[in-house]
């Protein structure tokens, strides 16, 4: 049985950290926690995921307007991105539920204001991430496809899907969306939950969060690849899968980080 410190010690008290190593299946396991944190406070988690879900809504309507149809797709690669910190106050739940405290939608909107400096460094971070991955995005579309003589906003798809240039957008566009979204998930695995509970800095919090990466590499890619299995079902129906997907994947990212990483023996 995993021994955890006690929640109510100061958080400045809080003995360094040191990474646990779990089995390769250990990802369903927190799959299965989150889903019991989630069964226990529906209403928050159902208000996170709509709150996402209408933020899906106003950018594809926004790009639809300004006839950037073709960045829906990389646009919403955001919500890999930037997930992690918006479900920052669904990791207070879960820490409150761990603690046997039914938490509020108000435990979770201010759980942003504790360690509020760091969080704020390491998100912005990652939109830093995201808006270079949109600009990447834009920059391959205008080599591959051009920018004049694009057909109508309704016929681009089809005219896409006929482009002898698709495969090697779609390609290179993987690739370079790979190797963002690998970084993006290494710095914030567990670097969030972590500044959520403890008083440290956004550096030293990526740091643990890339060791346990590297260190439990086979479960932390089955992890990521559930993420982005269960993310991009849910947004195929309009974004209305994220109304469960976020508040899922946003608990069992609190066990997961539970899982992982370990205070040190208390000295002496």
């Amino acid at each position: 049985m995993t021994t955890y410190i006690a929640p109510d010690a100061p958080l400045a008290a809080r003995p360094a950290s040191r990474i646990r190593q779990v089995a390769t299946d250990r990802p369903w396991v927190w799959l299965a926690a989150g889903w019991r944190d989630l069964l226990a406070n529906p209403a928050i988690g159902l208000a996170y995921g709509g709150a996402l879900c209408v933020a899906g809504w106003v950018l594809a309507l926004l790009l639809f307007e300004a006839g950037a149809l073709w960045a829906v797709l990389p646009a919403t690669a955001g919500f890999f991105l930037v997930g992690p910190l918006v479900a920052a106050g669904l990791y207070e739940v879960s820490r409150l539920r761990e603690q046997g405290r039914r938490a509020s939608l108000a435990d979770a909107m201010l759980a942003y204001r504790r360690n509020g400096g760091q969080l704020a460094v390491l998100g912005m971070v990652l939109l830093v991430l995201h808006l270079f991955w949109v600009r990447i995005a834009g920059l391959l579309f205008m080599l591959f496809f051009g920018t004049e003589g694009l057909p109508a906003l309704e016929s681009l798809p089809m005219a896409m899907l006929r482009s002898d240039q698709l495969l090697p957008f779609l390609v290179i566009g993987t690739g370079f969306g790979f190797l963002l979204a690998a970084g993006s998930f290494a710095i914030s695995a567990v670097s969030i939950p972590m500044l959520i509970e403890r008083d440290i800095g956004a550096l030293e919090a990526v740091t643990v969060s890339i060791q346990a990466v590297l260190e439990n590499w086979r479960p932390m890619l089955l992890w990521a690849a559930l993420i982005v299995v269960f993310t991009g079902l849910a947004l195929v129906p309009f974004f209305l899968g994220l109304l469960v997907v976020l508040p899922l994947i946003g608990h069992a990212t609190w066990h997961a980080y539970r899982d992982l990483v370990a205070p040190e023996p208390a000295a002496g």
